[in-house]
């Protein structure tokens, strides 16, 4: 069957598999026990061989309808697929890492008591992701949206008996809320303005000559307004400054879950829809530079950070951070060199190309840092370790192969040409001089802190019994290490050119104080980092200001405590004084103390009913001989 014949059962099985995988481990995993497991690993598989036969299928000029959804009126939104270059090319991502994932869970988490719930919890991550990457209109990508922020819930919070885990998930969650609810307003201001038809393609075709096209002339305030609210939704969802806080924390949920959603999925997904969307960025300039301003603080801040912590999955954590942020510069930059222009958005574009190189080696990389911890008994602490270049050879080499590629070692690594692509955008743009200065320094500061952590992990004598009797990580470990390695090394030609025929691995041209400058910052940062580290058993630098993180999570609490909870406390004194006292107590108790008062003149004594009467006769006498006369005077 040819592909495009095939494209909208393909789509449909690609999304519904995960789904109904998920569903029948989490409902039926006292019946199946075990083949729970094998489930899930098997679903990953069959999507993984899905998305290889949809590489060459031909673009969608419509997205075919898999599910109908909403139609009311003139409104139609419906569950689509938008086969295109970049959803081609970022579910092989997603269903590749997702399968490696899974693999190596199964010695990860071999002796985890909720293991079943974790794969369940994974295969429902799937589905969500594969819904992200194969909607073909904002409102389907909204609703798999919120569908990760649950199922990262889930998985970050796996170990939810431990406190820590608990409260990350939780963070988490409550973050990227805050993202979602401009995203959503972006989405509406879009339904608004392009009358009900928020799908890409139409969204595209009108910013090019309908509706939008008009808007985007003439409201240049609207569209900044629109577009940035949209950019509230990555914000969240791909930790850029300030709602970043909530990716370090993530790191405790098992290390399987920061490979698959911290290092190349989830966080990845605000890339992928600024992207996507690139047509609205183009059409605001201001926005535009927005995206350059905030990605180019949230890599430089993160690497910062990460230049000072000793846990080694922080390390990594604070490393994605400021690769995003790279990532979100780059979509700025194209937007402001486009100027308006549309383009064909896809694997040429300088932020897909970095997400998908980076996508390789750092999920290795936290693979990597999984097999050590595993090996360690579960110590994460860097200065707890030392000396397992010995003990653990193979996951040496795929780990130096990641850093290589981390921090750009030139022409030989992955990593290096698509940071030199975004390096390159920046110069390029009159506007994006500042930017590429930025960027240049934060990949000093990474090969400074890669190779930091690479010494201190490796090199030297094992600093404790847990580190001096590491061994290597079983096979079913290893063995996606040793896939990730390879496809680090060749991800720069596999995917450029021969997958996708978008953009060849090269320099750019005619500039070479790009290379110059980022030669120079890998030699130095790797320079300091390894004389400076080398043969350390303690941190010789101590900046606790990197080390706290900028103390962002205690400036937050107190904007909680003095915002939140004094409002709170504001609120609930006035509810209980003026609703719950005055409003609803007082009329009860007056009520009360009348009923009372009135019940004590029912007594049953015959003298104090005449003594009454009587009163009451004197009164009435009193109003009309003497005090109505005086009114009428």
């Amino acid at each position: 069957m040819p592909a495009q014949e095939a494209a909208p059962t393909l789509p449909t099985l690609l999304l519904l598999l995960p789904l109904f995988t998920a569903l029948t481990i989490l409902l039926g995993h006292k019946l199946l026990k075990g083949a729970s497991v094998i489930l899930s690993v098997a679903s990953a598989a069959i999507c993984f061989i899905i998305s290889m036969m949809l590489l060459h299928s031909e673009n969608s000029e419509i997205a075919p309808v898999l599910l109908p959804f909403i139609s009311v009126g003139k409104i139609n939104i419906v569950i689509d697929a938008l086969l295109d270059q970049q959803s081609r090319g970022m579910m092989l991502i997603v269903t590749s890492i997702g399968l490696l994932v899974h693999i190596f869970s199964l010695g990860y988490m071999k002796e985890d008591a909720g293991k079943v719930r974790f794969f369940g919890a994974l295969s429902l991550f799937m589905f969500s992701m594969t819904g992200i990457v194969l909607a073909g209109n904002l409102v389907m990508m909204f609703i798999f949206w919120e569908l990760v922020g649950l199922s990262s819930y889930l998985l970050i919070g796996h170990w939810f008996q431990k406190a820590s885990a608990a409260e990350a998930s939780k963070k988490a969650f409550l973050t990227n809320r805050i993202g979602d609810f401009g995203f959503m307003i972006g989405i509406l201001m879009l339904f608004a303005a392009n009358h009900g038809d928020v799908s890409f393609l139409g969204l595209k075709s009108s910013f090019a000559a309908g509706p939008l096209h008009d808007v985007a002339a003439t409201q240049t305030a609207f569209m900044t307004a629109a577009a940035l609210c949209l950019f509230m939704g990555a914000v969240g969802k791909s930790a850029q400054f300030p709602l970043h806080v909530w990716l370090p924390d993530a790191m405790e949920g098992p290390t399987p879950v920061s490979a698959l959603i911290h290092a190349a999925t989830m966080v990845a997904a605000g890339v992928f829809m600024l992207v996507r969307c690139s047509f609205v960025f183009e059409a605001s300039h201001d926005a535009a530079y927005t995206l350059c301003c905030i990605g180019a603080i949230t890599a430089f801040m993160a690497a910062l950070m990460a230049t000072q912590q000793s846990d080694i999955k922080r390390v990594l954590a604070y490393s994605t951070l400021s690769q995003l942020g790279y990532m979100v510069m780059a979509v700025g930059l194209l937007a402001l060199q486009v100027g308006g222009h549309l383009h064909e958005a896809g694997p040429g574009h300088p932020a897909m190309f970095h997400l998908y190189t980076h996508a390789f080696f750092k999920a290795m990389l936290f693979l990597g840092s999984g097999a050590i911890i595993y090996s360690c008994h579960h110590e994460q602490d860097m200065w707890k370790m030392g000396g397992l270049m010995k003990h653990m050879p193979v996951t040496f080499v795929t780990f130096a192969i990641g850093t290589a590629s981390l921090i750009g070692v030139p022409y030989i690594t992955s990593g290096f040409w698509s940071k030199e692509a975004i390096l390159g955008a920046a110069f390029e743009v009159e506007e994006g001089r500042p930017f590429f200065w930025i960027g240049v320094v934060t990949a000093m500061l990474t090969a400074f802190y890669m190779t930091r952590m690479f010494v201190i992990t490796f090199f030297g004598k094992p600093r404790t019994d847990s580190a001096h009797h590491a061994s290597e990580a079983p096979i079913i470990m290893v063995l996606p290490l040793l896939v990730l390695a390879v496809l680090t090394l060749i991800s720069p030609w596999h995917w450029a050119t021969n997958m996708f025929q978008a953009m060849e691995p090269k320099h750019a041209e005619g500039h070479p104080t790009v290379l110059i400058a980022s030669f120079l910052a890998l030699v130095i940062g790797v320079s300091v980092g390894f004389f400076l580290y080398k043969g350390k058993d303690k941190e010789p630098l101590n900046i606790k200001l990197f080390a706290n993180k900028f103390y962002f999570d205690e400036i937050y609490a107190v904007l909680v405590k003095v915002f939140q909870d004094t409002v709170a406390w504001i609120i609930a004194g006035l509810e209980r004084l003026v609703v719950d006292g005055i409003m609803a107590r007082l009329p009860a108790y007056l009520a009360a103390r009348v009923g009372s008062a009135a019940r004590n003149l029912q007594g049953g004594h015959l003298q104090g009913y005449t003594f009454l009467l009587g009163l009451g006769v004197l009164l009435v006498i009193y109003v009309v001989v003497f005090a109505l006369p005086a009114l009428g005077h």
